[in-house]
């Protein structure tokens, strides 16, 4: 009966043993699964932005460009490096070679910092913020403005632009 006992006692032992390790190893290899999936369900709701630098004479500012065909068209031509024209004192314009696909829509208010493309191939840095009725595609826009409208000043200015 002794005997008996004793196994009764060891196999509750090793039920209860088995019972605390057990959750363990299953909870481990559940967030070793989820640890793995983790990074490709970001990568689908984070979408990497893309960067690019914007050198004004001695000033760099970075921008990031909007998820659109534009701007992937955009992209593809830099690094560009432009004489930009000065336009109604809030804004500096180029003319690019070809046309981008466009997706126009009237932004109602324009910030400083836009990156926007009129029509199919005019490309527009914005540096002062106001109310427009004009369509825009909108291609990017600058991080931090600050400094913006005193680095492209009056008049035509060399803008580069390149990716980050």
């Amino acid at each position: 009966m002794k005997r008996c006992a004793d196994k009764r006692n060891i196999m509750r032992c090793l039920f209860a043993i088995f019972g605390l390790i057990f959750p363990l190893f299953v909870g481990a290899s559940y967030d070793l699964i989820h640890e793995i999936e983790r990074p490709q369900i970001k990568d689908k709701e984070n979408k990497p932005s893309m960067s690019i630098k914007i050198k004004v004479g001695n000033q760099t500012f970075t921008a990031t460009l909007s998820d659109n065909p534009s701007a992937k068209a955009f992209s593809a031509m830099l690094p560009l490096t432009v004489t930009m024209t000065e336009l109604n004192g809030n804004e500096k314009f180029f003319r690019v070679a070809k046309n981008l696909p466009t997706n126009s829509t009237s932004p109602g208010t324009i910030a400083s910092g836009d990156l926007m493309l009129w029509g199919s191939n005019t490309l527009v840095l914005f540096y002062e913020t106001f109310s427009t009725s004009y369509d825009y595609t909108r291609l990017g826009k600058i991080d931090n403005p600050t400094g913006l409208a005193a680095a492209l000043g009056a008049g035509k200015v060399i803008v580069t632009f390149k990716m980050e």
